[in-house]
């Protein structure tokens, strides 16, 4: 029992910290941005609805990480105290969902966002 225990005090942090060797590094360049242009920009620019509601202007990272007149919609390290994990994941009421008025984004696409914003939401 005893070398039991061992075997699991020693292989279960291993097996933890080659498992997180093996994410993938999300790009805001490759990955954020194209999905933001894809799905948001339309009404997240200078003169779109969007932007006229909330100030939220997604022209470039520094805009994104500005985030709205209401303060920050992105917090690194913590999704879910992420405005915008939180409204593109459906964590608030449908009626200010996002994108607004459009099908909501695939589960692969929040995720990618979810981990984005979990890895220090980068400029990379």
């Amino acid at each position: 029992m005893k070398k039991y225990l061992q075997v699991i005090a020693v292989g279960l942090p291993l097996a933890l910290f080659i498992a997180g060797c093996n994410e993938r590094t999300v790009s805001f360049k490759n990955d954020i941005k194209p999905l933001l242009d894809t799905n948001c920009i339309e009404c997240h620019l200078k003169g779109g609805k969007g932007y006229e509601t909330s100030g939220f202007f997604i022209e470039s990272y520094e805009s994104l990480m500005k985030g709205t007149k209401f303060g920050p919609v992105v917090v690194a390290g913590d999704p879910l105290s992420s405005s915008l994990y939180r409204l593109v994941s459906g964590e608030v009421d449908k009626s200010i969902q996002m994108p607004h008025k459009k099908d909501p984004l695939s589960a692969d696409k929040i995720a990618l966002i979810e981990h984005w914003i979990a890895q220090g939401a980068k400029n990379n």
